[in-house]
C-alpha cells in the first residue's frame, strides 16, 4: 500500500511534533491525553453508560494508543481519528466480551443533520420521538456510520479514516443507511 507523503509544512503542526515528540519520550504522550480525553471518554460513555466502566475503557484506549503510538502515520486528519478508531475496537470488543447490548446516547445531541438528510422537507416532525426506535433497527456497523457522522459530527473523510474505508464509500454507506432509516421511520407512522 503506497502511502501519501504531505509536504513538510503541512507536518510540521503542533500536533504532529508532538506526535513525533511523543513516539521517543512516552512522557510527552501525556499532551494527546489531555487533549483527547474528555472527547474520547464521553464517545465512550455514551456507549456503555456507566462512568466507571467508561473510564476504565478509556484508560485502556490511551493505553494502547501510547504503546502503538509508533504505528500512528499522519494521512491528514487529526490525531482524534486515530484515537476513535482505538476506541470503536476497544468498545466492540467489550460488548462482544460481556455479551451486553450497545447503548446509543441520544440525548443532547443535535439531530437536524440527520433529520435534515432523511426528510429534508420536515426536519422538525415527529423523528425525535421515534428517533430511538429506527436505530434500535440499524446493524451494529450501520449504526456506527451514523453515530460518527452525525452523533459525533464528522466529516466523511475522518469517518473514513476511523472505519477504515474509502471516503467514497463512507458516503455511499451513509446515504444508503439514511434510506434504510426513511423507510424504517414511514413504517412506524
Amino acid at each position: 500500500m503506497k502511502t501519501f507523503n504531505p509536504p513538510d509544512e503541512v507536518l510540521k503542526t503542533e500536533e504532529t511534533e508532538t506526535i513525533e515528540a511523543a513516539k521517543n519520550d512516552p512522557a510527552r504522550f501525556r499532551t494527546l491525553y489531555e487533549k483527547y480525553f474528555k472527547r474520547i471518554f464521553l464517545f465512550v460513555y455514551h456507549r456503555v453508560e456507566d462512568r466507571d466502566l467508561a473510564s476504565d475503557l478509556t484508560s485502556q484506549i490511551f493505553l494502547k494508543a501510547m504503546q502503538r503510538i509508533h504505528q500512528f502515520n499522519f494521512r491528514g486528519l487529526p490525531f482524534s481519528s486515530w484515537l476513535y478508531r482505538i476506541a470503536i475496537n476497544e468498545c466492540t470488543d467489550y460488548f462482544r466480551r460481556s455479551k451486553r447490548s450497545k447503548v446509543v446516547y441520544v440525548e443532547d445531541i443535535p439531530f437536524h443533520h440527520l433529520f435534515e438528510e432523511m426528510f429534508p422537507e420536515d426536519p422538525q416532525s415527529q423523528l425525535e420521538n421515534k428517533l430511538h426506535l429506527v436505530l434500535q433497527q440499524l446493524q451494529p456497523d450501520e449504526l456506527q456510520i451514523i453515530e460518527l457522522r452525525f452523533f459525533e459530527d464528522m466529516p466523511f473523510k475522518m469517518v473514513a479514516e476511523i472505519l477504515n474505508i474509502s471516503e467514497i464509500y463512507a458516503k455511499v454507506r451513509t446515504y444508503r443507511i439514511i434510506d434504510k432509516m426513511k423507510k424504517i421511520f414511514l413504517k412506524l407512522l
